[in-house]
């Protein structure tokens, strides 16, 4: 049978909607009827810069959530409503599910479903995942809240490994869908003060809805370091880079107090440079994060069902797999978008 997707030409044009196959399941292997699947940044830069992603005909999307269609293993129920982690082990470690080393994302042999031909995404009308991958919906929670699991995770992921001091002072740079989710959970981490630095209007809006206690547009202030002085007291303890360009890095360590902790979560694709010795003088801890654990799924999870986090605010646009191919492409200059989320069957 045949379904339609959205399939990568080539770099430099734009996403194609085509009739595809429709996936095939082997034993251990579940066949998910997509409902929603947000767009990330991620696939922007792989349709731009052809590391994480060069052959023709790959259908992208590792955002999503949707009903069971089709199972090869009794354990995953058709019907079920679920997400998945898209995480796919190498083939020595498929029947585990996961990698052996526990490296998880880390893992330089896994695949990343939808950033890579054999692994096709969900910018589709079907996906197919590993049983193993999937994680059931809780009650209450709805599809496109499901689609939002993957980089809320990222958010959380990023919160744990920056250590947050109970009523620390945070900056957050850049309210995309990922520094919106880790002013989120630098919230429920205990932050104090949680000010996000971010140039787009709608952006900002959205941020206190998500932990901001303050907000500041970086081209509309002489200094930000001053600025977030004024508003909080005094020198960020942790800041999260949430946009990753280059001079971002030394950005922070120039705003940072001593000891202070940066976490690069924003991904940036070309050479950068940093001077050293100012963040020796100052004994800064770096920390590069990326992607999440798998348990990070269920957590979050957990977290929207109790209404702890309340992620519908991300979600600005709402597209067809039709317009998907137009709306990819106004993302690589976002004005008010912040998630677009795509709804394959309309």
């Amino acid at each position: 049978m045949a379904m339609k997707a959205a399939v990568f030409e080539g770099l430099g044009k734009p996403l194609a909607i085509r009739e595809v196959a429709e996936p095939e399941l082997a034993p251990g292997e579940v066949l998910l009827k997509v409902e929603n699947c947000g767009i990330c940044g991620s696939d922007l830069h792989a349709t731009e810069d052809g590391v994480f992603l060069q052959a023709e005909g790959t259908v992208l999307g590792h955002e999503f959530a949707g009903i069971v269609a089709a199972s090869a293993d009794p354990a995953v129920p058709e019907g079920l409503r679920a997400t998945a982690v898209p995480v796919n082990a190498c083939e020595a470690c498929r029947d585990l599910g996961t990698c052996r080393d526990g490296l998880g994302i880390l893992c330089p042999s896994n695949r990343i479903t939808g950033l890579a031909l054999d692994v096709p995404g969900a910018y589709a009308e079907y996906v197919k995942v590993g049983a193993k991958q999937v994680v059931p919906l809780p009650d209450g929670v709805s599809f496109e809240q499901g689609a939002m699991v993957e980089p809320l995770a990222v958010g959380l992921h990023a919160v744990e490994k920056a250590q947050i001091p109970m009523g620390g002072r945070v900056l957050v740079i850049g309210a995309g869908p990922i520094g919106l989710s880790v002013a989120a959970f630098a919230r429920l981490a205990g932050a104090g003060r949680i000010v996000v630095s971010e140039r787009a209007e709608a952006r900002r809006a959205a941020a206190s809805d998500f932990g901001a206690t303050d907000v500041l547009d970086p081209g509309a202030v002489e200094d930000v370091g001053a600025a977030f002085s004024a508003a909080t007291g005094g020198p960020p303890d942790v800041i999260f880079d949430c946009v990753g360009v280059p001079g971002m890095i030394q950005s922070c360590i120039d705003l940072s107090r001593p000891k202070g902790t940066i976490v690069v979560v924003g991904v940036c694709m070309k050479p950068d440079e940093v001077i050293p010795i100012a963040a020796i003088l100052k004994e800064l801890k770096l920390q590069f994060v990326l992607g999440y654990v798998e348990s990070d799924f269920a957590r979050v999870l957990d977290y929207l069902g109790q209404g702890r986090i309340k992620a519908d605010g991300m979600v600005t646009d709402r597209v067809s797999l039709s317009e998907l191919p137009e709306a990819f492409e106004a993302l690589r200059r976002p004005d008010r978008q912040i998630k677009v989320m795509i709804r394959p069957g309309g």
